[in-house]
């Protein structure tokens, strides 16, 4: 018992006293970059399923 107490103990001390936190405004830039990321990628997830989608219905269109 006495180890896990010592693991806490020290495991707060090294999260509170010795983490680096980025700053408020390096959280901001990657926040936006996280967003424009992701918007880009639902984009091109986007067009890849309307173009398959579009070429499914041609080629189902030729078959029926």
């Amino acid at each position: 018992m006495e180890a896990l107490r010592s693991y806490l103990r020290e495991s707060w001390e090294e999260f509170a006293h010795h983490t680096t936190w980025p700053t408020w405004l390096s959280l901001q830039r990657s926040a936006v970059v996280v967003i424009v990321a992701s918007l880009v990628f639902a984009l091109v997830v986007f067009v890849m399923d309307k173009g398959l989608s579009t070429i499914l219905d041609f080629v189902y269109n030729l078959l029926a």
